[in-house]
């Protein structure tokens, strides 16, 4: 076996072994899928796995007042930090790769370094983002919008899960302070560069590694209908108030404005009381994600979508209600950065936009100096336990990263 052989089995087993201890957490044998909702159980055994794997090698760990994870090497407060890392939590019963795959890699990334002796002229750091996913608190990206002022600190105290329980009382329960939440200026300001890796999520390329442009603009709705409870049986069909007519329009109106304008709509999530199967709904709560190429066609659409409904709730009798919970304007990543990116890859990476949100969009908005790496995804899926990596793709990812990590730090 000759030396290059020995160093790709060397660097497989090495991305098997540090991937097989956090695989089985929060793993659903039934569906396959992933549950790490924020501040759970399975997140805070995610939490410590990264503790646990960061101080194994001597990085020092912090989290911050927002419930982020920060492991260093080097001092944090030299400044020009170059740092990278992801998220841990996952959408209910979503893939194994989306955000872990960043936080694996930027481990096996200081591995790399250290291999080769590498001394870093500035401190390198690794961050976990907490709720990026925003399925339990319903904000996608809190950690970092709390880090970067995105979102005001008594809002996001007051923001509920499904059973009603806080987002104050979930951080108290996990020994943190609720409220000393909020942004922290001297800690960006510290964050010389930060890249993000992530599991591509669609199937624009055609090789291991690319280099992302920006993101598309985007959002979440919460469209509150109500109508009248009533019998399923004896309430006739002419007297019906119901809201879950209004909800259903809403859901083909909004894939419709999307066809038409060329943005994506969807409505994965609905709420419904009393939930019986012989009663007339009296509420239906659905959540809009809506996101497009151009802020204006996401502007329309979602104004499109808010006067059909309308006119829909007073042809039913219902009313309708929409409440913004998280917009995130379209992302340009720092084109310096994006472009030091490509050359220490190589002219031929690829260079592609995502209509995907991701924590390195906040910090970028936030004037951080951001970019972020795809590593492919062979079938496209992506928040599905079908979402996939190769073992050979993911260590070139780890490669690649360790390279910019290099150019950006020494």
């Amino acid at each position: 076996m000759s030396t290059v052989e020995s160093e790709a089995d060397a660097s497989r087993l090495a991305w098997r072994s540090l991937w097989s201890s956090l695989a089985p957490i929060g793993r659903d044998p039934a569906s396959g899928g992933y549950v790490r909702l924020s501040w759970s159980p399975a997140d805070l055994a995610a939490r410590d796995w990264f503790v646990t794997q960061a101080e194994a090698r001597g990085l020092a760990v912090e989290t911050d007042r927002n419930g982020n994870l920060w492991a260093w090497w080097g001092d944090p407060a030299s400044g020009g930090a170059v740092v990278t890392g992801s998220h841990l939590d996952s959408v209910p019963h979503g893939g194994a790769f989306d955000g872990a795959l960043g936080v694996v890699s930027a481990l096996l990334a200081v591995d790399a370094l250290r291999s080769r002796a590498v001394t870093p002229q500035r401190p390198v750091g690794i961050v976990v983002f907490t709720e990026e996913e925003g399925s339990r608190f319903g904000v996608a990206c809190l950690g970092s919008r709390l880090l970067t002022g995105a979102v005001d600190p008594e809002r996001a105290r007051a923001l509920t899960d499904a059973t009603g329980t806080t987002l104050a009382q979930a951080l108290a329960a996990a020994g943190l302070d609720p409220a000393s939440i909020g942004p922290e200026p001297d800690r960006l300001a510290r964050i010389g560069s930060f890249v993000e890796l992530h599991i591509e999520q669609g199937r624009g390329l055609a090789q291991p590694v690319g280099v992302a442009s920006g993101i598309w603009p985007h959002g979440r709705w919460r469209l509150q209908f109500t109508g009248e409870g009533n019998h399923a049986g004896t309430t006739l069909m002419a007297d019906r108030r119901d809201p879950m007519l209004t909800a259903a329009f809403a859901v083909l109106a909004a894939n419709k404005e999307a066809r038409l304008l060329g943005g994506h709509a969807t409505v994965g999530r609905l709420s419904v009381h009393p939930n019986a199967t012989n009663a007339v709904p009296e509420t239906v709560t659905a959540w809009l994600d809506a996101r497009a190429a151009e802020q204006s066609t996401l502007d329309t659409l979602v104004a499109n979508v808010r006067r059909r409904v309308a006119e829909r709730a007073e042809r039913d009798g219902t009313t309708v209600e929409v409440a913004v919970e998280s917009v995130s304007p379209a992302v340009a990543f720092d084109a310096a950065l994006r472009d030091r990116l490509v050359a220490t890859l190589g002219p031929d990476t690829p260079v592609l936009g995502t209509a995907a949100g991701h924590d390195a969009g906040v910090l970028a908005t936030a004037g951080v100096p951001a970019a972020m790496l795809f590593v492919r995804n062979p079938t496209g899926v992506s928040h599905s336990p079908a979402e996939h990596v190769t073992d050979d793709d993911c260590v070139a990812g780890v490669a690649a990263l360790a390279r910019v990590l290099e150019d950006l730090a020494c």
